[in-house]
């Protein structure tokens, strides 16, 4: 965890574990007894899920409890404690990967990952995502593309509040093209349900077929691409029969 968070921020969780009192941050991650472990172990998962990819064991893998994009490397933020998709991109870089690509369809922006590889140009980025004007954190405009060596390698896509399967796919082609170009060596989709219509914290109205639209050509590309890496991460979500609908489609359509 150390190689996304800082020593600090790690040890602050795990104090607020022991005692079980306050919040991790301004008010909508509280702290719990446990948390520290309860977290780690979503980590864990993910990187254990990883390791199976790059070992060759199976060509994708899916971990429902994960996909904590909102963390930071010092602070926690919008219920993600650790960032488990970070950990795992500073893990596959450093196993040698050049090029990782993270696809994020939740409906919040993945903040906690684009700001911490905004000019790191083996990471390549495409969200999708309710506009920051409408919904928490507030990120993620078209402008923001990446900066330095990374200029031009993140692709944030903002929706409108209401944008259904149809505003999916006319926007859809631009994240499978922006990938291509780069060639990733391993995809991570982080497939948040939140981003279905019924949803009580969000506007979008997708389907669950975007969900399983979004993990078939992620896998189709991967294959193309000779490696076959796909990791899917189940995100946010506060509905639980859209969670039930949306993460079986994705499982289905990676097999």
């Amino acid at each position: 965890m150390r190689s996304f968070h800082s020593a600090q921020y790690l040890e602050f969780v795990r104090e607020r574990s022991a005692s079980g009192a306050g919040h991790l941050d301004g008010g909508d991650t509280p702290a719990f007894k446990g948390v520290y472990e309860a977290a780690a172990v979503v980590v864990g998962a993910t990187l254990t899920a990883m390791d199976a990819i790059m070992a060759g064991k199976c060509r994708r893998a899916f971990v429902p409890i994960a996909g904590l994009h909102h963390a930071a490397r010092d602070r926690a933020a919008g219920f993600c404690v650790f960032n488990d998709c970070g950990v795992a991109i500073e893990q596959l870089k450093r196993a040698g990967l050049k090029h990782i690509a993270y696809v994020d369809i939740d409906a919040h922006h993945g903040d906690g990952v684009f700001y911490a590889f905004e000019d790191d140009a083996a990471v390549v980025f495409a969200d999708l995502h309710e506009d920051g004007r409408y919904l928490y954190p507030g990120t993620g405009a078209a402008s923001e593309t990446g900066r330095g060596a990374a200029q031009g390698m993140k692709l944030n896509v903002p929706l409108p509040p209401g944008a259904d399967d149809a505003t999916f796919a006319s926007v859809w082609p631009l994240v499978t093209a922006h990938l291509e170009k780069f060639a990733p060596e391993f995809i991570i989709l982080q497939c948040g349900a939140d981003s279905l219509e019924g949803d009580p914290i969000t506007h979008l109205r997708f389907s669950p077929k975007v969900h399983g639209r979004a993990a078939r050509e992620l896998a189709a590309l991967a294959d193309a691409l000779g490696h076959g890496r796909v990791l899917a991460l189940g995100g946010g979500g506060y509905n639980r029969a859209n969670l039930a609908q949306a993460w079986t489609a994705v499982v289905e359509n990676l097999m």
